[in-house]
């Protein structure tokens, strides 16, 4: 039986390629929360071109790059789905797996809360999980949010990470955490045009990226066997 006293964390993305900033984000909420985070590799995301690296590829990477790191688990249900990967589907299966009591979290970057109208029937995933906002040193959220989310996310707002365990759904965490000044789309960039790249990643998953030729790795970027 599911504990629904226990907050369930998922962190869902593309991953293309998970680096050292999405780790970072992950060990942070897992110590802020003292809870286990589960990645959620998206399959098919709707609200970007396609990936540059196939999705076994992309979850591939996530478990080289999680591998003996404490707390950090690997959930394959949008590959094992199929289809588009809307987030919305996924926290519906979610819910039908935890319960209608289980308190559920969603990690997000700040990025990702901006675009949150954008997102599928968005305003539904407040009744289905909270929300934990990973912010970006020297871009504060305040002020940056269109006047229909505000609205929205006010009186939703925690400072206190225990308010996610009293309710199932329907808090904003804002998770203080400088974040690396990488992104996944400045780490392919870096890939193709030769670039030194692979200190912004685990040593596991710059050798995957390489073997395997991702994002236009050069074949003499391997190293070891």
């Amino acid at each position: 039986m599911n504990d629904v006293h226990a907050l369930q964390v998922f962190y869902g993305g593309t991953f293309d390629p998970i680096h050292n900033g999405h780790l970072a984000i992950a060990c942070a909420a897992r110590d802020a929360l003292d809870c286990d985070i589960q990645f959620i590799p998206a399959a098919d995301p709707p609200h970007r071109p396609p990936p540059g690296a196939a999705a076994t590829d992309r979850a591939e990477m996530v478990r080289l790059a999680i591998a003996g790191l404490q707390g950090l688990t690997l959930d394959l249900r949008e590959l094992e789905r199929g289809g588009r990967s809307w987030s919305i589907d996924t926290l519906r299966s979610l819910r039908a797996q935890l319960g209608p009591q289980a308190s559920i979290a969603w990690l997000v970057g700040a990025d990702s809360l901006r675009d949150l109208p954008t997102w599928k029937d968005w305003q539904d995933l407040f009744e289905l999980t909270h929300f934990i906002v990973a912010e970006r040193e020297g871009h504060p959220l305040d002020g940056e949010l269109g006047t229909s989310l505000q609205r929205f996310l006010d009186g939703r707002w925690s400072i206190d990470p225990a308010s996610l365990r009293a309710s199932p759904a329907g808090r904003v965490l804002r998770l203080h955490q400088p974040l690396q000044w990488h992104s996944a789309t400045e780490l392919r960039r870096r890939i193709a045009g030769r670039l030194p790249w692979r200190e912004l990643v685990p040593p596991a998953v710059a050798d995957f990226i390489a073997r395997r030729g991702l994002y236009g790795a050069p074949a003499d970027a391997v190293i070891g066997p």
